[in-house]
């Protein structure tokens, strides 16, 4: 029984998470960018078009806000996944091989949290929903819209 309340609780966790983690991203951008926050690198701002500092940070602070919202989460989750593959394997990797020699962390950490979105979708509460197509199919008798996560088992709309 407790494990169908944690089924059905799924969509909206993740869609908390997918929150939490776009406006942790995010802010690391608008710091970079305006200097809010703390700042950027050594508490300033990065200068305008500096490859690959701000084009980091115009990715992390679009990316990150996309996200937030739900609006093309898995585009912008891979687009925002593949910018911190990028700056672990460029900018920290050669500091050190394991991410806590290399200050690589947050880089690694984000990169899969957004790999992850890629895969699972936004989860409950995005505005990609209100944009999303009626599934082929549904209305019609005997015939139902998969969820969220439907195409794994033990979740709502899994058809279990």
């Amino acid at each position: 029984m407790p494990e169908r309340a944690l089924d059905r609780a799924v969509p909206f966790v993740l869609g908390l998470f997918r929150i939490v983690v776009g406006l942790l991203f995010a802010a690391h951008g608008a710091a970079a960018l305006f200097g809010v926050f703390g700042g950027g690198p050594a508490g300033g701002t990065v200068a305008f078009g500096v490859w690959p500092s701000w084009y980091a940070a115009v990715i992390q602070l679009a990316g990150g806000l996309l996200v937030v919202f739900g609006l093309v989460t898995r585009i912008a989750a891979l687009l925002a996944s593949g910018s911190m593959a990028y700056a672990y394997f460029v900018v920290h990797q050669p500091d050190g091989l394991l991410p806590l020699q290399n200050k690589g962390e947050p880089a690694a950490l984000f990169c899969w949290a957004f790999l992850l979105l890629v895969f699972t979708g936004p989860g409950a509460l995005a505005l990609d929903g209100l944009f999303r197509k009626q599934p082929r199919g549904a209305g019609r008798a005997g015939v139902e819209p998969r969820g969220v996560l439907g195409a794994f088992p033990g979740n709502p709309g899994a058809g279990d």
